[in-house]
């Protein structure tokens, strides 16, 4: 059979995504609750009481706004995969990134978009140039969200999250189309690195898993930054100003010094592709006392720890500079390259490429600088590469998406469901 969404397909995934984008769910990376804002359960609730309506009798949300619903197998007694086929979860996140303003979201539609730049309505000093975006050429004749201009789209990733039941209210209306057991999740705080936090695998009961959070048309990602956190405390000592000469020790001081000694070779502004980088992204103190935040990101350990080194030499040639200053380092570890885990196993990387070249698209396998919360996920046993979902400049105000892209997605969902069921069938 044909596997493909029609335009009635299409214009409920829409209405999903307009619909979902509008409940504010962003996450915080200063809470330290579970889930980090209350709010995401809005969300969480809502897709929980969809996917029921759609036939998931189990569809329900956990105390930590964890959506979990399944689909049982179809296939007939007789069927050569029957018994066979390995579960399979699709997974996306509710929650929004939490620097960029995410309430309030006025989704923007542009039917049949004709080129050139998108000036946002809601502030015209945002414009989203075609210089800047590429993939906008690529797009033409499609149906495009934007948000307004003030707030993120949410896109990143309630793209996926859309695409996702959109497979499930596709599998309701084509019960002659055989699958697998099918698994869904949706977590919360995958933007504060948390979204596994409460993930039970055994329980999931899915083999193997596949995110939809990606971006570009037939992007595949098997790859991700093994990422740490360094935590830089530096404890000055104070003094009235008016008589500090030779007593005041100033960890404000201190703090920037360290940042103007790492390398401008290694920070995320200068680096692309496989080079690793060095991020000062927050810091907070005074005189007395600061704390200065780094992300650490590369996609082999060895250069992780190479660029952490480098970091303890910053602050111990800080420490000798400002006499008296104590400092101290902490290294968090938030997740490894899910490369690793998916070369001990790669059917599950090799089934979602064959799936993108059955669509007639030529499947893009890529690194991701960043992270999902399939490469926990993968540590955790649950082998998880990641599908695109369609989203466009994410984390910003000029934040955008394909419907005809998101639509794709949804359908490499299905041809992944449908390649398992033959894999599974040959003897």
């Amino acid at each position: 059979m044909t596997i493909a969404l029609d335009h009635t397909d299409r214009r409920e995934l829409l209405a999903r995504f307009l619909r979902y984008v509008q409940v504010d769910t962003q996450s915080d990376d200063s809470s330290t609750a579970s889930p980090s804002t209350e709010k995401q359960k809005d969300l969480s609730r809502l897709l929980a009481e969809e996917l029921a309506e759609l036939g998931c009798a189990d569809a329900r949300m956990d105390e930590w706004g964890y959506v979990w619903a399944t689909l049982a197998a179809n296939l007939p007694a007789h069927h050569p995969a029957a018994g066979k086929v390995p579960a399979i979860g699709l997974i996306a996140h509710v929650d929004t990134y939490y620097a960029t303003p995410g309430g309030g979201v006025r989704p923007q539609v542009i039917e049949t978009y004709e080129g050139g730049d998108i000036r946002l309505p809601g502030d015209p000093r945002q414009v989203i140039t075609a210089a800047d975006n590429p993939n906008l050429g690529a797009c033409v004749g499609h149906t495009l969200v934007t948000s307004d201009g003030t707030t993120l789209l949410g896109a990143d990733d309630k793209a996926g999250v859309a695409e996702i039941v959109s497979v499930v209210a596709w599998l309701r209306k084509h019960p002659e189309f055989l699958h697998g057991p099918v698994h869904i999740a949706f977590t919360t705080d995958e933007e504060v690195g948390r979204g596994t936090e409460h993930f039970d695998v055994a329980a999931f009961g899915a083999r193997y898993a596949y995110t939809l959070d990606g971006s570009d048309l037939g992007e595949i990602e098997d790859e991700t930054f093994s990422a740490d956190t360094a935590i830089v405390t530096l404890e000055g000592y104070d003094v009235h100003p008016g008589y500090a000469k030779g007593k005041m020790i100033n960890a404000v001081r201190a703090a920037a010094a360290i940042v103007e000694r790492l390398g401008h070779e290694f920070l995320p502004e200068t680096t692309e592709g496989r080079q690793p980088y060095l991020h000062p992204f927050d810091l907070k103190g005074d005189v007395s006392r600061a704390t200065l935040r780094l992300l650490v990101r590369a996609f082999t350990d060895d250069e992780l720890h190479a660029r952490e080194e480098v970091l303890r030499g910053v602050v111990a040639e800080v420490e000798e500079l400002f006499r008296g200053l104590r400092a101290g380092i902490e290294i968090k570890e938030s997740y490894r390259n899910m490369a690793y885990k998916i070369a001990e196993d790669p059917q599950v990387l090799e089934v979602a490429l064959e799936a993108v070249r059955r669509m007639g698209i030529e499947p893009v396998r890529k690194a991701i600088r960043g992270g999902t919360d399939g490469a926990r996920l993968s540590f955790m046993g649950l082998l998880t590469p990641n599908v695109w979902a369609g989203g466009q400049a994410f984390h910003s105000v000029q934040e955008w998406v394909s419907l005809e892209w998101m639509a794709k997605a949804s359908e490499c969902c299905l041809h992944i469901l449908d390649l398992w069921v033959e894999k599974a069938g040959k003897p």
